[in-house]
């Protein structure tokens, strides 16, 4: 079939094949050691090494389902639709009960501190995307973290706005079925008798517990007794469980407005910080555009700017025309998948917060077939090439650890929604009266520099600036067929995240994976800087010689170690439903 596209569009350049070859070939000397190359590649929270291999499963039922990366949040969303509640109201209780639990991933306790993003599916079939992320204090300068960019991950400077809880509000306002007192109410219940520390829980306490030792509001609830927790012991947090209440019972107002606010400006002021009272006072979440295309016949939802759905509606528009549903996933295949990657993660450089980057037009035109068909002329068959090809127009924004969700309810109404403080831990900063971790947001945003080793500045889009919100990684997304709810799917992880769910999105449909499989599966992924493809372990090696062979670099991550993690919910012809949880976080759905 002449359509499916299979031979080479551009013959390579001989010169380009060279200087690649030596570009990767500095980037394997300058990494060294595997130790090194997860470094380098993951500038980041340490990639996260899993301690046990984790088996999950996928759950089936015929109403609705909910899956979240731990078990027991799983469950409280199920339980919330049980009780009458909808999609937005297990979000809502899930999202609560899993900053509770992996207070490591999350952005919600280590939570309230922080923020994300909402797509919503009524269901009617509209669509709503709210976005509570983060926001630079007012005091916020450009080039405050120039002189030592540390500080935009670590302590006080590095705390933004946080959005979590205005977002969640406003959601809740808008869709929610059941009171907000009753959506607090499993998280509390769980702050305050305790849950069980999870494999990597104890994993995370152990890489962070030098600094943890010297602070008692951490070192009370993690290394108790000055035992570091391990693997089934309960954890208890009760001054949060006090500041759920509070906040179930006064509304998000005490947060913003009242002593919570007041408690979180003056820790964050006495530890060198510049957010006041009036910055908590005036954040407020925004309702923005969705954007959408048609894959293979199917519609596929996302979020817009600031957000990474434009890259993944991109990088779909790109490989539609190459059917990988007919040919399978062969080598070439393969080589097109990760081209398409580093088109995306190119384009991803021109983007920001649309409220100080006026360039829809610009993400518009990026997200149509028509630009599609262009740039699939520059896709080679026979070879890969040096990163200035893909015409990235800054330096590639590292992004870093997150929590994703994905819930159906019985009427098809879904929800993709995706929060996170940033790093592990956030900044660090834990407010002793209200047991609330604080994020590092500002660590999103780009830093006025010199340019590296392409010639590629960081990028002026992402500056930092008051009220200014970071770009992110972050992409929920929402799938239809014939207009009818199909897969609501999303990932955390950092830069990885828009890979990790078109890794998920092929394969259910290219590759007619089960829900399971699809988010299980070893994963490849491509963010054009570093010029390497990283594959997880047990990565078809075969399909590796292929990506050899037109001259990518390619590492392969160490057997347990994983930096991302995907959420899938899936409602079958018959009317059932199927949900999955990453095994990488161990996490297991919950369906009814």
């Amino acid at each position: 079939m002449t359509d499916i596209e299979s031979l080479p569009l551009i013959k390579p350049d001989t010169k380009r094949r060279q200087y690649n070859r030596c570009i990767s070939a500095a980037i394997l000397f300058l990494l060294g050691s595997t130790v090194t190359i997860a470094c380098l590649l993951f500038k980041t929270d340490q990639p996260l090494e899993s301690p046990v291999v984790f088996k999950g499963r996928a759950v089936k039922g015929s109403k609705g389902a909910v899956a979240v990366e731990a078990e027991e949040c799983s469950n409280v969303g199920v339980d919330i639709l049980k009780q009458g509640g909808n999609a937005v109201d297990a979000a809502i209780a899930s999202t609560l009960c899993i900053g509770v639990i992996d207070s490591f991933a999350t952005g919600v306790y280590l939570g309230i501190g922080g923020g994300g993003f909402m797509l919503i599916r009524s269901p009617n079939g509209t669509f709503e995307f709210i976005d509570f992320r983060e926001t630079a204090p007012d005091a916020s300068t450009e080039d405050m973290f120039v002189r030592d960019p540390e500080l935009a991950k670590i302590g006080a400077l590095s705390v933004a706005i946080p959005g979590e809880l205005r977002g969640l509000e406003l959601a809740h306002k808008r869709h929610g079925k059941l009171s907000w007192n009753e959506l607090f109410a499993p998280a509390i219940r769980i702050a305050r008798n305790g849950f069980k520390a999870t494999p990597l829980l104890e994993v995370r306490v152990k890489t962070e517990e030098v600094w943890m030792r010297k602070s008692t509001e951490w070192s009370d609830v993690y290394l108790p007794n000055g035992v570091a927790v391990k693997q089934g012991d309960i954890v208890k947090r009760p001054t949060l469980a006090d500041t759920l209440e509070i906040i179930a019972t006064k509304g998000a107002d005490e947060f913003y407005q009242g002593d919570i606010a007041k408690s979180l400006v003056e820790t964050i002021q006495a530890a060198g910080g510049i957010v006041t009272l009036e910055d908590f006072q005036s954040y407020q979440p925004v309702i923005r555009r969705t954007l959408s295309t048609y894959y293979n016949g199917r519609k596929v939802t996302t979020c817009s700017e600031p957000t990474s759905g434009p890259v993944l509606l991109s990088v779909l528009n790109l490989i539609e025309r190459f059917q990988f549903k007919v040919e399978g996933l062969i080598g070439l295949n393969l080589h097109r998948f990760v081209e398409a990657f580093k088109f995306g993660y190119a384009f991803r450089t021109e983007m920001g917060d649309p409220d100080f980057v006026h360039n829809e037009e610009r993400v518009d035109e990026m997200t149509t077939k028509d630009y599609a068909s262009k740039i699939r002329q520059r896709i080679t068959d026979d070879t890969t090439h040096e990163p200035l090809y893909y015409n990235p127009k800054f330096d590639h924004v590292e992004a870093h650890g997150t929590m994703h969700l994905s819930v159906v309810d019985e009427n098809d109404g879904a929800v993709a929604l995706t929060s996170t403080v940033n790093l592990v831990f956030g900044s660090h900063i834990m407010d002793a009266k209200t047991g609330i971790v604080l994020n590092d947001q500002m660590d999103d945003f780009s830093i006025p520099n010199t340019p590296n080793q392409f010639g590629l500045y960081p990028s002026e889009f992402n500056y930092v600036g008051p009220g200014k919100r970071p770009l992110s990684s972050i992409t929920p997304t929402i799938i239809e067929k014939d207009n009818k709810l199909e897969i609501v799917i999303g990932g955390s992880g950092g830069s990885m995240i828009p890979t990790a769910t078109l890794n998920g999105i092929i394969n259910l449909l290219d590759y007619n994976k089960d829900i399971y499989s699809a988010v299980a599966a070893p994963r490849i992924h491509h963010q054009l800087l570093p010029n390497v493809a990283i594959t997880e372990h047990g990565f078809d090696t075969r399909l590796e010689k292929e990506l050899l062979l037109r001259n990518h670099t390619v590492f392969q991550l160490p057997a347990l170690m994983c930096v991302s993690a995907v959420q899938a919910v899936r409602r079958l012809p018959d009317g059932s439903i199927e949900a999955a949880s990453d095994p990488r976080k161990m996490g297991l759905a919950a369906a009814y």
